[in-house]
């Protein structure tokens, strides 16, 4: 018994770090992509990723289980779409709306399949899943945000698709080539339509790398941290606990940029830690 709460203990505690790596990416990416073109950060955000996760394995001498290609690649093309429709949503204007319908439906859909799989939680846990949800929500959410249709749609689909990579990740038995394996697909997928599309990548290039490097290593750790958090526990205790992330990505922006943090946007912060604690103690 005591193994098993331990493991549970070491998943959130897992998932929080990888929320915490998550948010500190999105924040660089962030400010990264209002200096660039923001699908050229998305892309070298994926090159860092893999580049870190190829010599991660090499380094640790892990092998790679043929099962967990078609995993990987399903994952890969799961989590380029979500970054993918997440961009073109922002594009509408609506990123207060846009960040936390696909937050909420991402680790929705994972928490689901999770349940699916894996039973009902206990009911704290569950109380702590809704608290989550909300949080993020009223995290992302900066007052004032309007709620029009427009946009919509593509939240919707980014959200599917990180809720993809969530559940698809999660089934594969290694750690770092997995993890490659899915950056390396959605690495090509997004040469491939900037290739078609011919967008260039903006003014401020070279000033503007180390930055997005960063942002790469940060969203790579958040990566592994998921997936660790996930093969020590259960698949909707990481889901949820690892997309409370814009809480993070809120309080950078509050904390270095100065940005005004709203009333509903801190309530949902503090939710979001009364949900790490519901769900740690259930």
């Amino acid at each position: 018994m005591g193994g098993v709460v331990g493991a549970e203990l070491s998943a959130v505690a897992l998932a929080l770090l990888s929320a915490l790596s998550w948010g500190a990416g999105d924040f660089g990416g962030g400010v990264a992509a209002r200096r660039l073109n923001p699908y050229w950060v998305a892309l070298l955000v994926h090159a860092t990723g893999f580049l870190f996760f190829t010599l991660a394995a090499l380094g640790r001498g892990e092998e790679l289980q043929p099962s967990d290609l078609p995993w990987s690649l399903g994952a890969g093309v799961a989590g380029c779409a979500g970054l993918f429709f997440l961009y073109r949503a922002f594009m509408t204007g609506q990123m207060g709306l846009v960040a936390p319908v696909a937050g909420v439906v991402g680790a929705g859909l994972a928490a689901l399949v999770g349940m699916g799989l894996e039973g009902v939680p206990a009911p704290l846990q569950l109380l702590g899943f809704g608290f989550g949800l909300v949080g993020v929500w009223l995290a992302a959410r900066p007052e004032g945000a309007q709620g029009g249709a427009q946009g919509l749609g593509y939240a919707f689909l980014a959200g599917a698709g990180f809720g993809g990579y969530f559940v698809l990740i999660d089934r594969v038995e290694g750690l770092f080539w997995p993890s490659a394996l899915a950056k390396l697909t959605a690495l090509a997928l997004m040469l491939l339509w900037l290739w078609q599309s011919r967008a260039s990548a903006g003014l401020g290039f070279s000033r503007t790398l180390p930055l997005v490097v960063l942002a790469g290593l940060l969203d790579a750790g958040g990566n592994v941290l998921f997936l660790a958090a996930a093969q020590a526990g259960r698949l909707d205790v990481a889901a949820v606990i690892s997309s409370l992330y814009p809480a993070f990505t809120v309080l950078l922006a509050w904390g270095l940029l100065r940005e005004r943090l709203g009333r509903g946007q801190g309530l949902g912060v503090l939710l979001s830690l009364v949900a790490v604690a519901l769900i740690a103690g259930g």
